[in-house]
């Protein structure tokens, strides 16, 4: 008969035949949770995978470098770097059946530190990004309008005129910044708290309460709608986008490729965090979810299964993005094309008819022959389609500005406003169902958390508290501070975290023994494709990966983009350096997740070494006593 060493190190001498073992993990099913079945599972993994980062960082990447050629180095290490890990990931969390401080403690007591990693990393992140819900209901609720909000400026008090500030920047950005932001000229003016921002903030946070307030039992019924919406959502935007004038252009100039990109390391660099990202690895929710399963879950499958549908969203929400971003591009051409035409015509005479976009080349080139001087004076713009659509932007500049101005050029623009905040609303909810579990479940492995709790409390404590926290968000400086969050938080802690999970597994709990348990729970060991990328080429993309982002964030010059109507190049935003206190802040944000790894080990390694010291007295000490007592029995 086949016989198996447990994995727990406390558990070690006890050898126990694959029967036997059968009825431990039987006894620790129906102590567990369990999904009620494999669809929610699914949802659930691919809800936390696939977020918001999928819909407006992934197009601009692809924008940055290249096109179409950004995506080879995308999918590469999609293959060699993000499914080899969230195999991992999902295996070890479905063997040992614990979420992720549970889970490394487990290994060994020493890497503990790495599930309070990733329990800190949840919770900074969850901070931020709850907020960024939040900005999206608020959006939301305010889409209900015709015209929405954003479309046209506001009249001044005066009623003479629209708002200046609007009037030199546009409505959707005067309506982010100062309708919704109401921003400071910089970090160190915090501002008062802005009152609806507030309301949207706690309807965030309550709306994830009442998702999360059970678990597993009320997250797995929360995904049949957050992790489906969304592609629903994106396919009647494709098909709406695709009726419209210049999505044909937008999509083109997505996937057309420029190669010489791919000399360019970083854009191999931007590929692997992209990545690395995409899959929300190291925030210890995936662990947490997998170790829910079945034992004899065929996790293998379901890591290919989540990566291919993860990377086939991302490629997807570019292609609907860039279809809408070609129609406002279009819009922005011909408006400007209109604009020249009609300044040029009120201006000069066109002997041969009507100035019309037909012969608007063949005008300007006569007038720039005739008249000089008077073309130079009038400052015309230049009308470039290619440069319109070059003009990338990132995170929330995509999802409020770029996109809500091109959906106010749509009929029936309040519809398509309230589709797509919606879609945005149940990407974010379903990511923060995983940054939830990341944190709930390492507490109450860390027993920081009374047994005698019921978990409503446990969850509702939770989010009280970062509720709390996260009004720094809302503040006039709030869009400076969560950029901050954005920066640090979510970063260079869990490239470190991924690293030390991939390396404890493969050289500490030992690659055979995974490969063992592996074949225990899905019927065959993993091939050899499992075995290269575990044991060097995954460990050695993260190293690399984590260099090279440390060397270009260490090389950099930090700076912030502030919003100031004052400005002279207004309405384009103007860059500050960070003050010297923001530092230390960030000191806090990236080292402590950071260092609390190797500064855990030291501690526990201390502790035994004191503990051992302590047994060595106790056995002098013993030795002693026994030696006294047997020279007063001679004596005697």
């Amino acid at each position: 008969m086949v016989r198996l060493v447990l994995p727990n190190p406390g558990l070690e001498d006890r050898i126990q035949t694959y029967d036997e073992l059968e009825v431990i993990e039987e006894k620790e099913a129906t102590e567990r949770p369990q999904w009620d079945n494999k669809a929610q599972y699914m949802l659930t993994c691919i809800g936390f995978c696939v977020g918001l980062g999928n819909v407006w960082r992934f197009p601009y990447l692809c924008q940055s470098h290249g096109g179409g050629a950004f995506m080879i180095p995308f999918l590469i290490l999609l293959v060699l770097e993000g499914i080899p890990l969230l195999h991992l990931e999902f295996a070890i969390g479905q063997r040992l059946r614990k979420g992720c401080v549970g889970v490394w403690s487990t290994i060994h007591p020493t890497l503990k530190g790495i599930g309070i990693a990733s329990m800190l990393v949840s919770f900074l992140v969850g901070l931020y990004y709850n907020t960024i819900i939040a900005w999206v209901m608020w959006y939301f609720f305010n889409s209900f309008q015709e015209p929405l909000p954003w479309s046209e400026c506001p009249l001044d008090p005066n009623k003479t005129g629209v708002v200046t500030e609007c009037a030199k920047s546009s409505p959707v950005d005067y309506y982010w910044y100062r309708e919704t932001l109401n921003i400071s000229t910089s970090i160190e003016d915090s501002g008062t708290l802005q009152w609806w921002l507030v309301l949207s903030l706690a309807c965030a946070w309550g709306v994830l309460y009442v998702c999360t307030i059970r678990g597993i039992e009320t997250t797995g019924k929360a995904v049949y709608v957050t992790s489906t919406l969304p592609y629903l959502v994106l396919t009647i935007f494709l098909i709406r986008a695709l009726t419209l004038k210049g999505s044909v252009s937008g999509i083109k100039y997505l996937f057309t490729p420029n190669v010489t990109e791919l000399a360019n390391p970083v854009t191999w660099l931007d590929a692997g965090t992209q990545v690395f990202y995409s899959f929300s690895l190291a925030f210890g929710g995936l662990i947490s979810f997998s170790s829910y399963n079945a034992v004899h879950n065929n996790c293998e499958r379901d890591a290919v299964i989540i990566s291919i549908i993860n990377g086939c969203t991302s490629i997807y929400s570019a292609t609907v993005i860039y279809a809408i971003i070609g129609f406002r591009a279009t819009a922005s051409f011909d408006d400007c094309f209109s604009s020249n035409i009609l300044t040029l015509s009120n201006t000069f005479d066109w002997p041969e008819g009507n100035i019309t976009t037909d012969n608007y080349y063949d005008m300007l080139t006569y007038f720039n022959e005739t008249h000089p001087q008077e073309i130079a004076d009038l400052k015309l713009p230049t009308c470039d389609l290619n440069k319109i659509l070059s003009e990338g932007v990132e995170g929330t500049g995509l999802a409020f500005i770029v996109f809500t101005e091109a959906i106010t050029k749509m009929p029936i623009s309040p519809l398509w406003s309230v589709l797509f905040f919606v879609m945005l609303f149940c990407l974010g909810l379903s990511s923060m169902f995983g940054n939830m579990e990341g944190v709930l479940v390492p507490l109450m492995d860390l027993k920081l958390i009374p047994k005698s709790w019921p978990k409503e409390a446990v969850t509702g404590t939770i989010c009280v508290v970062s509720f709390l926290i996260a009004l720094i968000f809302v503040l006039n400086s709030g869009n400076y501070w969560l950029s901050l969050f954005d920066g640090y938080a979510g970063s260079i802690p869990l490239l470190i975290i991924a690293f030390c999970e991939m390396v404890s597994v493969v050289y500490i709990y030992g690659v055979d023994r995974f490969n063992r348990d592996i074949e225990f729970m899905i019927g065959h060991k993993p091939n050899i494709f499992w075995q290269i990328t575990w044991r060097v080429v995954s460990p050695l993309i993260m190293l690399v990966i984590f260099l090279f982002y440390f060397v270009v964030k260490v090389s950099q010059k930090l700076y912030y983009i502030v919003w100031d109507p004052d400005y002279d190049l207004f309405p384009r935003s103007k860059e500050l350096t960070y003050p010297g206190w923001v530092y230390a802040i960030i000191v806090v944000l990236a080292g402590i997740p950071s260092l609390v790894i190797p500064g855990y080990a030291i501690y526990k390694a201390i502790r035994n070494c004191l503990k051992k010291d302590d047994d060595q007295r106790e056995i002098i000490n013993a030795t002693s006593l026994a030696s006294i007592n047997g020279d007063a029995k001679n004596k005697l």
